[in-house]
């Protein structure tokens, strides 16, 4: 994702220098020294446990990583850059069980995570809510699924086309290994997510700190219909087969977001037709099988 996000931020602001320095953000000294010697005028946070398999694995590092990081980052940020605006890059998994409304969901909804990762993330982005009442002019993004050429096979359509590259190419016989594909998800392209941060750092002066915005879609997508799609793009026949290990503990049927706010405030609108995303996601695979 980084990639496409340097060019989304290189082409909004093109006179600006990008600065991504290497530092670990579980080391508060560390990450003051890199938020000190950068003059940022901007920070986007995306460092975390993103994968919720990861997460549940190892929820103390992901407690470290997503809620303690991002406290230390912050801090430096406003001790150092105060004037910078810093860009949280939460998760729509923060509402959790309020999906089971069954309506789209929109920024006025309640937080209730039900995995490790989403109650991190829900943390780390109240925290800054509490930061940002103090005088950190932070954005907190809600982002819903969102996939495309670069994402790691540890998330669902990347990993379904990793498997389907690999039959295609005779590394892997036709049987393909997935977990539950009734749910439905709410799926942006990575560019058009990426193209909206740009979006709001465009907007950040108008916008108040502590701002919440989804980033979404708004359309529902039944993840055994994705499987069927990357299948008939890739002319790929193989078994399915359910594994209890890809399963999570717990899930819900139908995740939608509703992003009119940020439509509203910033002008974004997605631009990149779903066909194409798979495609591209598929065809990132195959250049590496």
């Amino acid at each position: 994702m980084g990639g496409h996000l340097r060019t989304e931020l290189g082409q909004a602001f093109p006179t600006a220098e990008l600065l991504c320095p290497g530092f670990d953000v579980t080391d508060p000294v560390a990450t003051e020294a890199a938020v000190a010697a950068a003059d940022a005028e901007c920070v986007v946070h995306l460092a975390a446990i993103s994968a919720i398999p990861a997460a549940r694995q190892d929820p103390d590092r992901a407690w470290n990583v997503n809620l303690h990081g991002t406290i230390a980052l912050a801090r430096a940020v406003r001790a150092h850059r105060p004037d910078a605006v810093f860009l949280f890059v939460s998760s729509a998994d923060i509402y959790g069980a309020s999906f089971r409304s069954g309506h789209p969901l929109d920024e006025t909804a309640l937080p209730a995570p039900l995995n490790v990762y989403g109650v991190t993330k829900a943390a780390a982005d109240l925290a800054i809510g509490q930061m940002a009442a103090e005088g950190l002019h932070a954005l907190r993004l809600r982002a819903f699924n969102h996939t495309g050429p670069g994402q790691s096979n540890g998330f669902v359509v990347s990993a379904f086309a990793e498997q389907i590259a690999r039959i295609a190419a005779g590394q892997q016989e036709p049987v393909l290994r997935v977990g539950a594909l009734a749910p439905m998800r709410d799926f942006l392209d990575v560019r058009d997510v990426c193209a909206a941060y740009a979006a709001c750092l465009r907007h950040a002066e108008a916008l108040p700190p502590g701002t919440i915005l989804n980033v979404a879609s708004g359309i529902p997508r039944r993840i055994g219909e994705v499987l069927d799609q990357l299948l008939a793009i890739a002319g790929v026949s193989a078994r399915i087969e359910t594994e209890s290990d890809r399963l999570r503990p717990t899930d819900i049927p139908s995740a939608t977001g509703d992003a009119t706010r940020l439509r509203t405030l910033t002008g974004w609108q997605p631009c990149i037709p779903w066909e194409q995303t798979l495609a591209d996601t598929l065809q990132y695979w195959r250049d590496r099988v």
